[in-house]
C-alpha cells in the first residue's frame, strides 16, 4: 500500500519490524511535494517514533493474524480471554488492550490480533450494549435534539447520551468512537 493509506490503528512494517501507527497527518506544503507525517511504536519494545514518508512511498503492511475471542474476567491489571474455537485461554494487559477495557463485559466477543504467535492488540465490535449506571434526571419534554449529558456505564466509562435516557436503561454504543448509538430494545 502507499503511505497515502496510513490510518490510525494499523500495524506496519518499519526497519524489519511491525509498529503500530498512533497518529498521522497528510501534508503538502507549498509547491513542495506531499508527504504523510506518522507517529509509530515498535510493538515488539514499545519504543516510539516519528516518521515522515512521502505520499507515494510504498509502506508494507504487517501480517496479523486475528482470533475471535470471549472476554471472560479481570484479576488486576490482567484481562482474560477466551479463543472460542480452540477454548485457549490467554491474559492481555492494559497497555495491550488501551480504551477497549472501557468496553469490555463478560461475554463480549472481540477479535485479537497475534503477531508471531504473540498478542498485540484487540479489534471491538462495532457495537457493545451497556447498562447505564449514573445520570442526570430526565428532564419533562427533553427530545433527542436537545443537548447532550454526561451518563456513567456499568464498565466505568462516561458518554455523552440524549436528556431521556436514564439510570437503568440498555443503550448500545460504538467502542471505537466512544459514542451514543441508540437505546438497547
Amino acid at each position: 500500500m502507499q503511505a497515502n493509506d496510513i490510518r490510525r490503528g494499523m500495524l506496519i512494517m518499519y526497519n524489519g519490524a511491525p509498529h503500530r501507527v498512533l497518529e498521522f497527518r497528510h501534508r503538502t506544503p507549498g509547491n513542495l511535494r506531499a508527504f504523510v507525517q506518522a507517529k509509530l511504536r515498535n510493538i515488539k519494545n514499545g519504543s516510539s517514533t516519528e516518521v515522515r514518508f512521502s505520499s507515494t512511498e510504498n509502506i508494507e503492511r504487517a501480517a496479523v493474524e486475528g482470533h475471535e475471542m470471549e472476554y471472560l474476567y479481570s484479576d488486576g491489571d490482567m484481562h482474560h480471554f477466551m479463543n472460542t474455537e480452540t477454548y485457549d485461554q490467554i491474559g492481555l494487559d492494559e497497555e495491550t488492550l488501551g480504551d477497549a477495557t472501557g468496553y469490555l463485559v463478560p461475554g463480549t466477543k472481540i477479535k485479537v490480533e497475534f503477531f508471531d504467535g504473540s498478542p498485540i492488540g484487540v479489534e471491538l465490535p462495532p457495537s457493545v450494549e451497556l447498562t447505564v449506571v449514573e445520570t442526570q434526571p430526565e428532564l419533562k419534554g427533553a427530545t433527542a435534539s436537545d443537548s447532550p449529558k454526561p451518563a456513567k456505564l456499568e464498565t466505568g466509562v462516561t458518554v455523552q447520551v440524549p436528556p431521556f435516557i436514564k439510570e437503568g436503561d440498555r443503550i448500545r454504543v460504538d467502542p471505537n468512537k466512544g459514542v451514543y448509538l441508540e437505546r438497547a430494545k
